[in-house]
């Protein structure tokens, strides 16, 4: 359920609102937005008699929330979210570029691809040091090593870093990592999102591999329930019986999820398609179609690549392809 208040209702007011409803043992909510404030009641709401608050001077309208999302649900927090980490803001009309390997595999590597992708307007510095990988026998990343090449990139660069968590166990590893990625494989880890939400990290959630928009949804709840609201969306591609790529780029889901809720929503054309023919033109149908930030993968010597070269594009071929993004953004 959400209580919209007046603009005129007084501190005061709302706060006594805010104790009556906490006193018949309903969470609270409070999303202050540039007309409105909307105060969402979390938790067994049949008991609340509607018509009793929406009767009160200070109260615009009452409307019960269907979605089991409630947090995340866009009528609970009509404006968008904004994520800012060290100044760098993606959402609510600030759009981003995620750029950086697959996986961390050396010095030379990182900083260097690092550099590169910073020259090239990206804004954050992505690389995995934990892989999950289908086969057991595959490279699985630096691990703890991996994220010390990652924060000696940001020093170099002063870009900001994401990365992947694996398990909630290695939390201790990723204090000063700035964003952290939640994998598609993770995307329904109920332990791990638990953690997740006491973190205070900002959250990079990946759709799962046959998730659908509400699952997805659903997952970043979980987050939001553990009182971390900071969380950017990512649609990865989802399995479908097509195999000419890796998976099936589901473009639709940025203007359904822009109207189901208020978080980011970020497009990660790489891993959606699987050959970097296709990153481009799928990064550029991204911009247009409204996604608040892109996610691709560079190395700087695809054929040699320990993860995922298939997919990634060269330093140059990834300024070519910002300059063009950055052209569709002005258009629009």
């Amino acid at each position: 359920m959400i209580a919209v208040i007046k603009p005129n209702a007084t501190e005061s007011q709302r706060n006594n609102l805010v104790e009556w409803i906490r006193g018949q043992g309903i969470d609270v909510h409070i999303s202050d937005g540039h007309d409105y404030t909307v105060i969402g009641l979390i938790g067994d709401t049949a008991k609340i008699d509607m018509d009793l608050i929406e009767s009160l001077d200070i109260v615009d309208s009452v409307k019960r929330v269907t979605e089991p999302f409630k947090q995340c649900s866009r009528k609970f927090h009509p404006d968008d979210t904004v994520i800012d980490v060290g100044g760098v803001k993606l959402g609510g009309g600030n759009f981003a570029l995620i750029a950086g390997p697959c996986s961390v595999e050396s010095r030379e590597q990182i900083i260097a691809v690092a550099k590169s992708v910073c020259a090239s307007g990206a804004a954050f510095l992505r690389g995995g040091a934990f892989k999950p990988r289908t086969s057991p026998y595959d490279f699985q990343g630096l691990k703890a090593d991996g994220i010390e090449l990652l924060l000696e990139a940001k020093k170099e660069t002063s870009m900001p870093i994401v990365t992947e968590i694996m398990d909630a166990s290695h939390l201790p590893l990723f204090e000063n990592v700035d964003i952290i990625q939640v994998g598609a494989r993770n995307m329904q880890n109920i332990e791990l999102l638990k953690e997740l939400g006491k973190s205070g990290k900002p959250i990079l959630l990946k759709r799962g591999l046959a998730s659908t928009l509400k699952e997805l949804l659903m997952s970043a709840e979980y987050i939001m329930a553990g009182g971390n609201s900071d969380i950017i969306l990512c649609e990865r591609g989802i399995r479908t019986f097509e195999t000419y790529t890796r998976n099936t780029l589901d473009l639709s889901s940025v203007p359904l999820l822009h109207e189901m809720t208020h978080l980011p929503v970020v497009i990660d054309p790489s891993h959606a398609t699987g050959h970097s023919k296709l990153v481009e033109p799928m990064a550029l149908a991204a911009a247009a179609c409204g996604a608040d930030g892109i996610m691709i993968e560079v190395h700087n010597d695809p054929m040699k690549a320990l993860c995922d070269g298939a997919q990634s594009l060269t330093p140059d071929q990834f300024d070519r392809t910002a300059k063009r993004i950055m052209q569709i953004r002005g258009v629009l």
